[in-house]
């Protein structure tokens, strides 16, 4: 399509109320996303492009295809432009640090030999899980006479595009400059060209991803000590917010830590966790 007609396109792209409204009842059905009544503006932007590759003129005609059993590749094309998220390399930080600091020398004290467990939950491209395994690389370098850790990250999410990106590890110079220090860039990527950087063996080993809705049942992926789920609950309405951490903490070992996003908060599962301090920052610890 031209330049002209795409922009014609968007012009034309005016969201019907009751349209907007089908398409945002669907949403919530298949991924649990809440839009809000006021989101049409998101929606427009960000499906804009998908309406024009599949020639439909309304967002009603959208939703009837992306219905239809046959579109399954539409369908998980329309949840990923609505999930996708910026992501960073160590976002936040203290989640990481209270991790290398504290929880880390404290599971290594308390295992013998269990295996450490700990889940990624929504890790889209996979910065977060990367991370993570960064930090055990850099933990176990810093003990003597330790020269591996039986450690597995679960890293998971709803959309199996940017899983398959994220289980390839390959990074491009503007998703590589968000939170990489230097240091890190060179100890843990190899830099296959000018312009991509693949995350080294070593960090990847102990990661493995897995397609999973929170909406289902997350029994097949086993008991946690570890879960960080952040920045996804903001997606969710108050009633499936609730519904996932009572599950999440159903999937925790006893004594076992929920990370959250910073502006998130336990949303009416309070009795099963408690508070704790990470100075800055909060850390759950399930009772």
């Amino acid at each position: 399509m031209t330049a002209n007609s795409d922009s014609h396109h968007s012009a034309r792209l005016q969201l019907d109320s009751r349209e907007f409204n089908d398409f945002r009842d669907y949403l919530q059905k298949i991924a649990g996303i809440d839009l809000g009544h006021n989101k049409q503006y998101l929606v427009s932007t960000r499906i804009r492009r998908i309406m024009i590759d599949y020639q439909c003129e309304t967002l009603g005609e959208l939703t009837t295809k992306i219905k239809s059993p046959v579109n399954k590749e539409l369908r998980q094309k329309v949840v990923d432009a609505m999930t996708t998220n910026e992501t960073f390399w160590f976002r936040d930080l203290y989640p990481f640090e209270y991790f290398r600091n504290t929880l880390l020398p404290e599971l290594t004290q308390n295992k013998t030999n269990n295996r450490i467990r700990i889940w990624s939950a929504a890790c889209s491209s996979g910065q977060e899980p990367y991370s993570l395994s960064i930090v055990v690389e850099e933990f176990i370098r810093s003990q003597l006479g330790l020269s591996s850790l039986p450690l597995e990250i679960v890293a998971t999410d709803l959309s199996s595009k940017v899983l398959e990106n994220a289980r390839n590890g390959e990074y491009d110079r503007l998703s590589i400059a968000r939170g990489l220090s230097e240091q890190r860039l060179k100890t843990y990527f190899d830099q296959p060209d000018t312009d991509t950087w693949r995350v080294k063996n070593t960090v990847k080993q102990r990661i493995s991803f897995k397609p999973l809705n929170l909406q289902e049942s997350f029994v097949l992926l086993g008991r946690f000590d570890i879960v960080f789920c952040r920045n996804v609950l903001i997606y969710f309405s108050p009633e499936l917010k609730k519904d996932i951490l009572t599950r999440i903490h159903g999937a925790m070992k006893p004594g076992g830590y929920l990370f959250l996003g910073s502006s998130e908060s336990l949303s009416g599962a309070n009795d099963l966790f408690e508070m704790v301090h990470c100075n800055p920052g909060v850390v759950y610890r399930a009772i």
